[in-house]
């Protein structure tokens, strides 16, 4: 279950295809209200199993819980979708006129203080506020698909808008846990689709002089550079590849190389029957054994799987997804220090979360490693609790685990929202007993039994704790001594019968 409390923001979704469809998953899942119009009849199915991709996928990027779920709704008429609406999100196909012609009857009878923006992948904002009576409120949000996973959103503005409406929009857009790269200038195609257009153009020429397949096509980009530039770039990476000398090196060596027929970036192949077979029968070679939705969950597991490895080192996405958590952390009122807490006398909230798909084994349920990382995770909310923050580690002071006994009770699955309540049995000196318990739904999922050790970072020895540190342990150690026992607490292995 999700986090609630947050105050109903609505949003219209003007088109429900796979755009649309992924900024309704995405909205919805940060507790927005969201209305879709589409007069397309398979429209209403399509968002909906979008949205189900999401609900899976979504909240396995974070380690804290989203907001609770908003409401879905589909509008018999653009203009029921639209009325309250705090955010107007266009996404019809790709021709000027329509887009020009939904804008302006979107115009209508949107509330005037509503944000208008444009999925488009190719079109200046200047040509689509053409014909507005207000133009200074429509801009281009342009996501990447799937928008629900994908952080990017190239926000392109004009004169027209008022820099007040751009920092608003960027707010929202962040709220969202996405990145606004916002253009300084605009260009068609903006700035990522001009870089893949030159890769797909490069692909096309390579697949008709017959020099590569689709299928080799995609290995030297997910075998190679691809896995480069999910993490630093394009620049950085030539940056490194200049040795010591770095970009000016590269760029001394490399740079004449440009000049060489290597390449056809300025012609396009024609797209003749022979060509297009060539290139659909490859891909159906590639990968025509899988079906649509088998394909979909293996990228959004990979993406996931990918961004939480960046997660962890704080690069790139990873940092997106890092300030995101803070976000959602403080607006859930997440309790990181003692004085936050209204009742000392009973276990500690110390870790919500969903459980993410690269958490899984062989036998589809979370590996058993990772019940030590969910409560190696509580065991760090309990410490930021007392004190041991990280400006305390810093300054040279911290906590060892000396001894830990899990027992795994229940079955723990993918997506599934899990909290550890964690009880102080002992506090003393430099020593710290703690017993976490994992559940979800009322069920008893797992325990973790951990004695740990106050250490002095410059000695690596036993060391006893700073003073105010101490005072919050007995602060603990008083309330909680009052509570019983938990049942598990002592126990050996082979002990692990479920308690009754």
């Amino acid at each position: 279950m999700a986090q609630s409390g947050q105050a109903q923001r609505r949003v219209a979704l003007v088109g429900g295809g796979v755009i649309g469809g992924g900024w309704a998953a995405r909205f919805l899942l940060h507790g927005w209200e969201v209305r879709v119009f589409d007069p397309d009849p398979r429209a209403q199915a399509r968002v909906h199993e979008i949205i189900a991709h999401g609900r899976r996928s979504l909240p396995a990027l974070g380690d804290v819980m989203l907001p609770a779920e908003g409401a879905l709704q589909f509008a018999p008429t653009l203009a029921a979708a639209v009325s309250e609406a705090e955010w107007i999100q266009e996404s019809v196909p790709e021709r000027l006129e329509l887009k020009q012609r939904v804008l302006q009857e979107i115009e209508a009878t949107c509330p005037p203080e509503a944000i208008v923006a444009s999925s488009t992948s190719g079109f200046v904002p200047r040509v689509l506020q053409q014909g507005a009576r207000h133009p200074g409120r429509i801009l281009v949000a342009h996501p990447f698909n799937p928008v629900y996973l994908l952080p990017l959103v190239e926000v392109v503005a004009t004169p027209a808008n008022d820099p007040a409406l751009l920092t608003h929009a960027c707010a929202v857009l962040t709220g969202l846990g996405m990145f606004p790269l916002c253009l300084d200038k605009e260009i068609e195609a903006h700035i990522a689709d001009r870089l893949l257009e030159a890769v797909w153009r490069e692909a096309l020429w390579l697949i008709q002089d017959d020099v590569a397949t689709t299928a080799q096509i995609d290995a030297a980009i997910c075998l190679g550079f691809g896995l480069r530039w999910a993490q630093m770039g394009l620049f950085d990476t030539y940056r490194l590849a200049g040795g010591p000398g770095g970009m000016r090196h590269f760029i001394a060596q490399f740079g004449p190389a440009l000049k060489w027929p290597w390449t056809r970036l300025m012609e396009v192949p024609e797209l003749t029957d022979a060509l297009m077979d060539k290139i659909a029968n490859q891909s159906d070679a590639q990968s025509g054994h899988m079906d649509r939705a088998t394909m979909e969950r293996r990228r959004d597991d990979t993406l996931v799987a990918l961004m939480r490895a960046l997660k962890a080192r704080d690069v790139a996405a990873g940092g997106v997804l890092n300030r995101h958590d803070a976000a959602l952390a403080r607006a859930a009122g997440v309790v990181r220090h003692i004085d936050q807490i209204g009742d000392l006398a009973r276990p500690i909230p110390t870790l919500q979360r969903v459980v993410p798909t690269d958490w899984l084994d062989y036998n589809g349920h979370m590996t058993e490693s990772r019940y030590l990382q969910a409560f190696a995770e509580a065991t760090d909310g309990f410490m930021e609790i007392i004190g041991c923050d990280r400006a305390y580690i810093a300054a040279g002071g911290s906590y060892f685990t000396a001894e830990t006994h899990l027992r795994h009770l229940a079955e723990v699955q993918a997506g599934q929202s899990i909290a550890v309540h964690t009880q102080l049995l002992a506090g003393e000196g430099s020593k710290l007993h703690l017993w976490h318990e994992m559940h979800a739904g009322g069920v008893l999922l797992a325990t973790g039994e951990h004695f740990l050790l106050h250490v002095s970072l410059d000695t690596r020895k036993s060391s006893p704790p700073a003073a105010r540190l101490a005072d919050n342990i007995a602060r603990l150690a008083r309330a909680h001594g009052a509570l019983p026992v938990p049942v598990g607490a002592g126990r050996r292995v082979g002990d692990n019968a479920r308690p009754q």
